[in-house]
């Protein structure tokens, strides 16, 4: 009876068992699928970054924790592998790269530690540096640096607060065009294409290629992380013009593209066998008019990608995409793009027009989406530059703190394909204000980001000071009875020169406290040189003129209606 009992026990328990090894064997089964699945995706992930030529590099890490700085020089350490250090694809990440536009105001380090959160938490992922003469250089290249060039150390600290910011740092070093820091000196005035002008390098002479290559491995010897590194190469002026140029172009059909190209393959090729790994990007404008089979037979398609530039607000879309499909037949596996935030709607220019940034993102979003079309292109990343000086030579363009704002838009404008209420969000947020008038170029409110009271006083020297001193000069008591020639012959009619006497002194003094004050706050974010000769250039024009009048006025009011000097 117990055995007849147990029967229906047992063919139970071996019906569960049945189950639970058909189970097994499916789960076992779908495990080694997946598993399969991933190492499939996984060596065609590879066959294509090998395809591209691209070496998976390591990007700035997500940090959590605190970061100690790194330990020595930081030279000849080699370049980053995959066996010791966290990768990072850029292969499937779109770069935003904030351009730090050094050869003019740059900013002390004290600054940029502040700056790069922000840069961050606005969308940015890495930053574009063109040191020029605030680089360190040392040994022969010694000369090419400024009195006020940051210190090894420096370097240092910015690539590692990069880092911990999530910033990829990518190094622009001239290496053909814009060469003025360069060219200037002495030592180096041989080398020019033309001896008159400072601009571009003679591309024929062994020293100028040496030199590019020196230039270069002290830069790139320093920043052992970075995937990419930009030779410039743009605006190359009076190429072809140089002797040795001339006689070249003579012998080869006068190919000066052919020439252009072989003097960036040159730099290019030493580049990629001196760093492993790295990528090369440049500036495109010498590209667009240089034979597509030119291109093509250089080489420099396996391992350059071009940067397509333009800042104008209303930028032609069917433009930039003639030169992405002539770049893409070529042979490029990848483009950039640039635009622009602050620095590019006027050389002489103090206040930033968002606007016309705005604008240029908007458009610069229109090219990203065409993009797609060309299967063989990849889109890589933008560059949002910011330049401080059109040329080594020209005037301070916007300050830093003053571009921020605009800044703040044109990433939000990429990070939500527009400026969107949310973008609108984010901005007000972060930078502390109420509200932002994109059509007026101002923002409402008490800002909180680093460089603030810069940002307001630079505005209130923008709106004010120019209309204070013209209020003054258009005064028709000054007009009447204190003109330019009453002052050169130091005489006046006291009762009339003091109805505006009080108005002028208090005016002046008002603006020389005010400038006091904003000199020690600039000087808090910059040198003294960047100080001065940004007052210079705005602002002692406009507060001599009113210097002039206060002691015109203090010495001939004196006088009590003396009879004019002959």
């Amino acid at each position: 009876m117990n055995i007849i009992r147990g029967q229906p026990l047992n063919l139970i328990r071996l019906f569960v068992f049945i189950l639970v090894a058909v189970a097994a064997v499916k789960l076992l089964s779908s495990s080694a699928k997946q598993k399969y699945s991933n190492d499939l995706n996984s060596f065609w992930e590879e066959k294509k970054s090998l395809e591209s030529h691209y070496q998976v590099m390591r990007g700035p890490e997500e940090h959590a924790a605190k970061l100690e700085p790194p330990q020595g020089n930081g030279m000849n350490q080699g370049r980053h592998s995959e066996d010791d250090q966290t990768s990072k694809d850029f292969i499937k990440t779109e770069m935003r790269l904030v351009h730090l536009d050094l050869k003019g105001a740059a900013p002390k380090v004290t600054y940029l530690e502040k700056i790069f959160p922000l840069l961050s938490s606005l969308g940015a992922n890495g930053i574009l540096i063109e040191y020029e003469d605030m680089f360190p250089f040392h040994g022969a290249l010694e000369i090419l640096k400024s009195s006020y060039a940051y210190s090894t150390e420096d370097i240092d600290k910015i690539l590692h607060l990069a880092e911990v910011n999530s910033l990829e740092v990518v190094p622009l070093v001239q290496t053909f065009g814009h060469m003025e820091y360069v060219l200037k000196h002495d030592k180096y005035r041989h080398l020019r294409e033309m001896e008159k002008y400072p601009n571009s390098l003679n591309p024929h002479l062994p020293e100028s290629v040496s030199l590019v290559k020196d230039i270069v491995t002290q830069v790139l010897d320093r920043h052992s992380k970075s995937t990419w590194v930009h030779i410039g190469a743009d605006e190359v002026f009076h190429l072809g013009d140089g002797r040795e140029s001339k006689n070249w172009l003579n012998q080869n059909n006068g190919d000066l593209g052919k020439m252009f190209l072989n003097h960036v393959k040159e730099i290019g090729n030493f580049i990629i066998k001196k760093y492993s790994g790295i990528r090369l990007i440049m500036w495109d404008d010498m590209l667009r008019s240089i034979k597509l089979d030119t291109i093509k037979e250089s080489g420099i398609t396996e391992y350059m990608s071009p940067v397509i530039w333009s800042y104008i607000k209303d930028l032609k879309t069917e433009v930039i995409e003639s030169y992405i499909t002539k770049y893409s037949a070529s042979g490029f596996r990848s483009v950039w793009f640039a635009s622009a935030f602050k620095g590019a709607s006027g050389v002489a220019r103090m206040w930033t027009p968002m606007k016309h940034h705005m604008d240029n993102h908007i458009n610069w979003l229109r090219v990203i989406s065409s993009v797609k079309q060309h299967q063989s292109l990849r889109f890589q990343g933008i560059v949002l530059t910011g330049w401080q000086r059109y040329d080594h030579y020209s005037v301070l363009c916007e300050l830093f703190p003053v571009g921020i704002p605009s800044l703040a838009v044109c990433l939000q404008t990429l990070v939500h394909g527009g400026f969107t209420e949310i973008a609108k969000k984010k901005i007000l947020e972060t930078l502390g204000f109420n509200d932002i008038n994109i059509q007026e170029n101002v923002c409402v409110g008490s800002g909180t980001f680093p460089g603030y009271d810069v940002y307001q006083m630079v505005y209130r020297i923008h709106t004010t000071l120019k209309e204070d001193v013209k209020r003054i000069e258009d005064d028709e008591a000054i007009k009447g009875w204190f003109t330019v020639y009453h002052r050169k012959h130091s005489f006046g009619n006291p009762y009339f020169m003091e109805r505006f006497g009080n108005t002028v002194q208090r005016t002046c003094t008002d603006w020389e406290k005010f400038l006091e004050t904003f000199r020690t706050t600039m000087e808090t974010i910059y040198f003294s040189d960047t100080v001065s000769e940004w007052l210079d250039v705005y602002v002692n024009p406009y507060m001599e003129t009113l210097i002039t009048i206060v002691k015109n006025y203090d010495d001939i009011i004196k006088l009590n209606a003396r009879p004019k000097s002959t």
